[in-house]
């Protein structure tokens, strides 16, 4: 399998420079393309690449690069479903895979997957399902996927046996295949990405697509209570298993505030420190994954009860003078930013904006009864206060970040939280979301040292 191939990869990043990698060790001729300049490379990356042989295209896409002489393309996971190599590629009959794919081909047949996919909690889901099993059963497990770890950077480490959580996301559902895991998790859908993906149904089947692969040995984790969920997975071929925040379901569900696993008691969600009945349900759903294991009470409690969430998602920074500051850069969506505002009962002073997407922030008024004020951000700022002006909040305008931050300061009182959640992707201004994350938490952190 991907042996004394031609192969063109599509897009450099992370997973192109280690499917090249991969690729050369096999023996493949490879050509690696990005519309970038070399210059906004990783220039040492570059080098190690040019120096194994792969034939390095910047700066465009030429019209002759690829013909039918290739038998692979690799598209990464942030390149448009319609760019037209891959629909020449289609065309020409050559198949495209992403570099998740690739990996998957090149595993050890028996090797254990836990794929966790789903429009929000995933990270956090992938995370603690990963901590637990890592405790569980050590070095024999593997983290990979969405999460920033590309799969194929670990398939040398990766022994017979071992288990590999791997976090998945819809750019990569576009492109899979024969990939699956044994144990499949889908925390939840709603609509996101629609400007990728064109449909939110075809989101919905593009994430549900690695379930389809699986066989009747296989096991389906999914949200009950999530409609969406439930009809797109109606007819998978695996053995389906339910968690729920909700209602009782034959899984894992609520009696009262304790968290239970069929009929036994798993731990109480006041022992979880990440805010948030959304992330109730993240943890449920990572104990149905590891109970597939056998993973033992005690560790899963364990566990739980010490994480402290996922950079960037819903991440307590610190309390000064009174007022917590949380850094939720990772809502990108209105969805993300609604889950954020339901978590608190406290006041709030809400940083708002971003990329103009044309997102409908009219879906967070049921949400916005804890904000005191808004600071509106980013390329879709105006918008923004043209909303907080009709649903009657006090709203202050700032291009950026940085310049927004002392005024929420200033607004604040002992006992408020202020909220980066910006229901909006951040490419307007930076080079991805965790950049903004950073930023915020940096002026926390220049805050802080202020007042001691």
């Amino acid at each position: 399998m991907f042996q004394n191939n031609k192969i063109l990869i599509l897009g450099f990043a992370r997973s192109g420079y280690q499917a090249a990698k991969v690729l050369m060790e096999r023996g493949n001729e490879v050509y690696l393309n990005d519309s970038k300049e070399e210059s906004k490379m990783d220039s040492s990356q570059v080098e190690e690449l040019r120096n194994l042989g792969v034939h390095l295209v910047f700066g465009s896409h030429p019209d002759d690069l690829l013909d039918e002489t290739f038998d692979y393309l690799i598209k990464n996971p942030g390149v448009p479903i319609d760019h037209k190599y891959v629909l020449k590629a289609r065309e020409l009959g050559i198949e495209v895979i992403n570099e998740v794919e690739m990996a998957y081909r090149l595993l050890p047949k028996d090797v254990s997957i836990i794929g966790i996919t789903g429009t929000n909690g995933k990270t956090t889901t992938t995370t603690i399902t990963y901590e637990i099993m890592h405790k569980a059963f050590g070095d024999r497990v593997h983290l990979a996927g969405n999460i920033g770890y590309p799969l194929s950077s670990i398939i040398s480490s990766v022994k017979p046996n071992d288990i590999i959580v791997i976090e998945c996301s819809c750019q990569q559902g576009e492109n899979f295949h024969d990939f699956h895991p044994h144990v499949g998790v889908l925390t939840n859908f709603s609509e996101a990405h629609i400007d990728f993906m064109k449909t939110y149904e075809h989101y919905k089947e593009v994430k549900a697509r690695m379930f389809y692969q699986q066989s009747s040995d296989d096991i389906a984790i999914m949200n009950y209570s999530n409609e969406d969920v439930m009809k797109e997975l109606e007819h998978v071929p695996s053995q389906k298993k339910f968690f729920s925040s909700q209602e009782m379901v034959d899984g894992c569900h609520l009696v009262g505030r304790d968290i239970y696993y069929y009929d036994e008691k798993i731990m109480s969600q006041d022992d979880i420190k990440i805010k948030g009945i959304h992330n109730v349900e993240n943890c449920m759903a990572a104990i149905m994954a590891v109970k597939e294991y056998g993973v033992s009470n005690d560790i899963i409690v364990d566990v739980i009860s010490h994480f402290k969430g996922v950079e960037h998602r819903l991440e307590y920074v610190d309390t000064v003078q009174g007022v917590e500051y949380y850094n939720d850069t990772e809502a990108t969506n209105i969805k993300c930013c609604q889950i954020a505002l339901s978590s608190f009962e406290k006041p709030i002073l809400l940083f708002l904006g971003g990329l103009e997407r044309g997102q409908d922030f009219q879906e967070l008024t049921p949400y916005m009864n804890p904000v005191k004020a808004i600071i509106a951000i980013g390329q879709c700022r105006e918008r923004v206060a043209e909303y907080a002006k009709s649903i009657h909040k006090d709203v202050y305008v700032f291009e950026h970040l940085v310049d927004g931050f002392d005024k929420a300061v200033s607004l604040a009182e002992e006992g408020d939280v202020v909220l980066l959640s910006p229901a909006s992707a951040s490419w307007d201004q930076y080079k991805e979301c965790e950049v903004r994350g950073a930023e915020f938490k940096d002026k926390v952190k220049e805050l802080k040292e202020s007042h001691e």
